[in-house]
């Protein structure tokens, strides 16, 4: 066994995590002798933006379905068990993990020490283990990055091994199919296997903070963006797929904190990535200027296609998919907080794309429907966003990440309102939808009148302005807003059918309402009062 890179003191695999016998262990490799390993393996290429493009395999995006979490005595009473945390027994992952160990058995391993949370009061501290370079090169991209000083002396708190060569056999492992990713709370591990799908990584060290922080250091994460102005003050913003929330965020007047993953402690607000992970698909300059020009030496750009007979990508190609990605470490990004931390935030953004034309284009919430929206985390689907939608389709993620909380909604909603009891953090719902009637009628909100609400909310130039209160809903809509058509503001004065409004208003109010059944056991009646009214015909 030879040991290539800068070497920790503690680079026995086999004392931490039992991994013997292997070939080669490449440690903390620099971007360049990743991309250099990828290319000789044949597994990239260099584009001509200088980002190394690679194929992720059979998977080209994370897989649900087969994402598991041990269940013993540390998990057994605290995960929130369903469709999205599904158990595995403590057995069953030995097993299983034992068997990647032995086809991992004279293979060269790459390893990468790295961090998550920005903030030292919370740092957790990992080690990566890859079958891939590239993999690596993404724990590099995405992780927060220690000093060399540091590595010297590196002690990892949570491992990842990650194998996508190693293929389950259900019958044996007790997997739904042949990949899987498994999360052990106890042994602090993460083993991932028969995908290639570099999101596996990064999800699945979120999950752990989600079960980590708040459940054991009162702290909140958060499945947002976040960026800090001139004057130092926070924003923070929530938004499902297609609600404008990377585009929102990134403004030249103010610095990003980062675009995906934060926590908020009593006095900060952190980004748990030292990278970001974005969607390419119909990139343009024009359109996502920043993601744009991060697109260079040390990016991987993920199941892209290109340009006939070049190296140019080909960002409307959807050939391997429409889920096209590229990482890259945040330091590519010019306007960007160092460290990546802010204070607490002192506003806050709900973002939806409202197809159906009811929700004001922006509103104050209380306390209690702050909770009660963060858990809803609606947006809607029109058509052409996915096959088979024809019409608009409501969705629902609670706190706007259902797919990565290891612990009931409920539990996130309530260290919400507690952070926002006894202050002055505003909470605003911002539809970035239709307006005039719904998908189809209507017209989408224009991105410069929401821009102009969003800067007027930041700006504090809402605070003094009147409000008028929305029935069903019962949100607070501002009467002006600088910059802003006054009609646009209250949605039923932009149809002209205002019987068809309140009725398409209840129809999606009746579906909140129904959404949140799931989550009634185990609400607090301050959440459950903030439900919208339907009107009964």
């Amino acid at each position: 066994m030879d040991v290539f890179g800068k070497k920790g003191n503690n680079a026995n695999l086999n004392e931490s995590i039992g991994l013997t016998n292997l070939g080669n262990q490449f440690w903390n490799l620099s971007p360049s002798e990743l991309i250099e390993d990828t290319i000789i393996n044949g597994q990239g290429m260099l584009t001509d933006t200088g980002a190394i493009a690679i194929e992720t395999g059979e998977f080209t995006g994370r897989s649900p379905k087969d994402r598991f979490v041990v269940c013993d005595e540390k998990t057994e009473n605290a995960v929130w068990w369903g469709d999205i945390n599904i158990k595995f027994t403590p057995e069953k992952f030995d097993a299983l993990y034992n068997r990647m160990k032995a086809y991992l058995n004279g293979k060269d391993v790459y390893v990468r020490d790295a961090y998550a949370c920005a903030d030292d009061d919370h740092r957790l501290n990992l080690r990566v283990v890859t079958e891939y370079p590239w993999s690596n090169q993404f724990a590099y991209n995405m992780f927060l990055r220690p000093t060399d000083e540091e590595i010297q002396n590196f002690d990892p708190e949570w491992h990842i091994v990650n194998a996508p060569g190693f293929v389950a056999d259900p019958e044996i492992d007790g997997t739904r199919q042949h990949n899987f990713a498994v999360i052990n709370f106890t042994k602090k591990m993460i083993i991932i296997g028969g995908t290639g799908y570099t999101g596996e990584i990064k999800k699945g060290i979120f999950s752990v903070l989600n079960f980590v922080l708040p459940h054991e250091k009162n702290v909140l994460s958060m499945h947002c963006s976040a960026n800090v102005g001139k004057d130092g003050d926070t924003a923070v913003f929530f938004g499902l797929s297609g609600t404008g929330k990377t585009t929102l965020s990134s403004d030249p007047d103010r610095k990003l904190i980062g675009d995906d993953e934060h926590g908020w402690a009593d006095n900060t607000v952190f980004n748990f990535e030292g990278g970001c992970y974005a969607k390419t698909i119909d990139l343009s300059r024009e359109k996502e200027p920043q993601i744009y020009d991060a697109i260079k030496y040390g990016a991987i750009l993920e199941n892209i296609g290109f340009k006939d007979g070049s190296s140019t990508p080909d960002y409307e190609d959807t050939t391997i998919t429409q889920n096209t990605r590229v990482s890259y470490p945040i330091h590519h990004i010019d306007n960007i907080m160092t460290p990546s931390m802010g204070g607490a935030p002192k506003n806050i953004f709900f973002l939806t794309c409202d197809a159906f034309g009811v929700l004001p284009p922006i509103s104050k919430l209380t306390k209690e429907q702050a909770m009660y929206h963060f858990m809803s985390g609606y947006t809607a689907k029109v058509a052409g966003t996915e096959m088979g939608i024809t019409e608009p389709q409501t969705t629902f993620s609670a706190c706007f990440g259902a797919a990565f909380l290891p612990l009931h909604p409920a539990k996130y909603a309530e260290l919400l309102g507690e952070k926002l009891e006894g202050t002055d953090i505003n909470v605003w719902l911002v539809n970035t939808g239709w307006s005039g009637g719904s998908y189809g009628v209507g017209e989408r909100m224009s991105l410069k009148y929401t821009r102009a609400m969003i800067t007027a909310a930041m700006n504090g130039e809402l605070a003094n302005v009147e409000y008028q209160t929305q029935p069903v809903f019962e949100l607070a809509i501002p009467t002006s807003c600088p910059n802003v058509p006054t009609e646009i503001l209250n949605p039923k004065d932009t149809w002209s059918d205002k019987a068809a409004f309140d009725e398409t208003a209840n129809n999606l109010a009746a579906q909140f309402v129904k959404n949140f059944e799931t989550y009634e056991e185990g609400s607090s009646e301050a959440i459950l009062s903030a439900a919208p009214k339907v009107m009964v015909k």
